[in-house]
């Protein structure tokens, strides 16, 4: 047995088998009587293989991000995390990341003995992807939040607040937990005694109850996001200004 903690060095994908920009980082290697090959391949948004094919066939294992896959013929396939592509030896394919979202999957093979290797050709055209049928539905959890306490809430609020430019809240707390996304703009973020950080479109927060808020200072572009309060009985959200 043997355990190698730390990965290969990762090189960049060469170009006679990549369109745009990929990076693979060899896990495992052909050794005495396996003929086993294992690669992490991580493609940049929009990159993708040329039409290829593998002598003996090849098996992947998304494991981030999301991409398509195709077989010569075929429609293109939306492929996420979990999700595992057999390819039958011989068979023209190609694989990649979706256009706006990059993706990683593991490369498993079975190397044949005489030595032969992949073939590839041309790249793949540009409309082919689109054949993949679009997601009526899309989910992305952009924040899991254990409470400290257990908490009875009656209700939600959810308010749209714009801060403007180079205005900051001060010093202050909520006497209940805030949940935040920055929709437009930007802000220095930072709770008491914590890094500062600058919040920006798409980014979320979550501030504990009575928690001591140093900076929400927008920037000069202004800040504009939802915040989320949950309420309990008898309860009306509120910020008290605690000077500096």
């Amino acid at each position: 047995m043997h355990v190698r903690h730390v990965p290969s060095a990762t090189t960049a994908a060469p170009a006679e088998v990549i369109t745009g920009s990929a990076w693979v980082t060899s896990l495992a290697v052909p050794e005495g009587p396996s003929r086993t090959q294992v690669d992490r391949v991580q493609f940049a948004p929009g990159a993708r293989t040329r039409w290829h094919r593998h002598p003996l066939g090849q098996v992947l294992v998304v494991t981030e991000g999301t991409g398509y896959v195709q077989r010569r013929g075929g429609p293109a396939q939306l492929i996420r995390p979990g999700d595992t592509v057999r390819v039958a030896p011989g068979e023209w394919h190609w694989h990649g990341a979706t256009d706006t979202t990059s993706m990683t999957h593991l490369a498993i093979e079975e190397l044949p003995e005489d030595g032969t290797t992949a073939e590839f050709a041309e790249p793949v055209s540009a409309a082919e992807p689109e054949t993949a049928p679009a997601e009526p539905v899309t989910r992305t959890l952009v924040l899991e939040q254990r409470l400290p306490q257990p908490r009875v809430v009656d209700y939600v609020e959810l308010r749209r607040i714009t801060i403007a430019p180079d205005f900051g809240t001060g010093l202050h707390v909520h006497n209940g937990p805030v949940f935040g996304s920055i929709e437009t703009g930007s802000a220095v973020y930072q709770i008491d005694g914590e890094p500062e950080s600058v919040l920006t479109p798409g980014d979320v927060f979550y501030e504990p109850e009575a928690a001591r808020i140093a900076r929400f200072d927008a920037q000069e572009d202004g800040v504009t996001f939802l915040a989320c309060f949950p309420v309990g009985p008898g309860e009306t959200p509120s910020l008290t200004p605690l000077g500096s």
